[in-house]
């Protein structure tokens, strides 16, 4: 992860001039109390640094106020623009809007991060070197990472943290002052019984999902001494226990399916041991017990 945030720095200026000049809607939208720094091409008199106001207007010099909240710096200039023509004060002018200071200068990591909480950013930075601000994602977190824009909540963006660290970098994307980072909790589904390394296993992978044999399979797959033909289902979302064949599955003969969070797979023994879990209360319990691994 060290090297995904190294290289993602090395390319976040290139990443944040792409961004600034998208027609659409990567540049951050501005808001009552950001400081813009307005220019007209040729004429410095007409510089200024105003505020936007409460209302969401800033004061333009010779045409009054101009209303430009939730508008992108270069639409600011469009409006400006037009403001200046319609007022009959310039006729062609060439207007330049920055945003100097930001009146929202944190996100919020909210989530499975090691230290989730509000960070100050003074621009956009890449998803990644956010993530790292939160001290990177913790074990049990889901790699399906939502993004909440500054004054768009209808519009949530979402990115994967993919396990191919070139593909992460080139599928980033960046993270505005005043946006919410929400990492989820990925989830998790239990292989139990004769198996090699009996245990929780949280759904990691690229497109957080797992199937019936994945799952055997990152539990070390049966002990010799399984009893395959009597495996146990438990699917706790809807409290259903199903008996299925394990060495039919692995054969081909029926298909493997996925398997959803909080899934249960109990793997018998072969002969009298552990009686005390072969009720679906017993194995639910244990579940609970059971150590969590990190599958990738």
């Amino acid at each position: 992860m060290k090297t995904l945030m190294n290289a993602a720095a090395l390319s976040m200026a290139i990443a944040y001039m792409a961004a600034a000049q998208s027609p659409t809607g990567n540049s951050l939208l501005i808001s009552p109390g950001d400081e813009l720094h307005i220019s007209v091409l040729d004429m410095p008199e007409l510089e200024q640094t105003p505020r936007v106001t409460d209302k969401g207007d800033v004061p333009v010099q010779g045409v009054g106020d101009v209303r430009v909240v939730n508008l992108s710096p270069s639409e600011a200039a469009t409006v400006i623009r037009d403001s200046y023509v319609k007022a009959h004060f310039l006729n062609h002018p060439q207007v330049s809007v920055v945003v100097d200071q930001y009146a929202t200068q944190e996100v919020t990591l909210i989530g499975e991060l090691r230290t989730p909480g509000a960070y100050p950013i003074a621009t956009p930075r890449p998803i990644l070197d956010v993530i790292a601000l939160g001290g990177g994602l913790s074990d049990s977190a889901d790699r399906d990472i939502l993004i909440e824009r500054r004054g768009d909540q209808s519009h949530p963006i979402h990115y994967n943290v993919n396990n191919d660290g070139e593909q992460a970098i080139k599928e980033q994307v960046l993270v505005n002052p005043g946006d919410t980072v929400v990492v989820a909790k990925a989830g998790i589904v239990y292989v139990l019984g004769d198996v090699n390394r009996p245990g929780g296993y949280t759904m990691s992978n690229n497109e957080s999902k797992m199937s019936l044999l994945e799952a055997l399979s990152i539990a070390g797959g049966p002990a010799k001494t399984a009893k395959l033909g009597r495996a146990r289902l438990i699917r706790k979302v809807d409290h259903i226990e199903t008996q299925i064949s394990l060495g039919d599955i692995q054969k081909g003969k029926r298909p493997d399916f996925p398997m959803l969070p909080g899934d249960i797979l109990y793997v018998p023994f072969s002969y009298a041991k552990n009686l005390v879990i072969t009720s679906s209360a017993g194995i639910v319990g244990a579940a609970g017990a059971a150590a969590i691994y990190t599958a990738h």
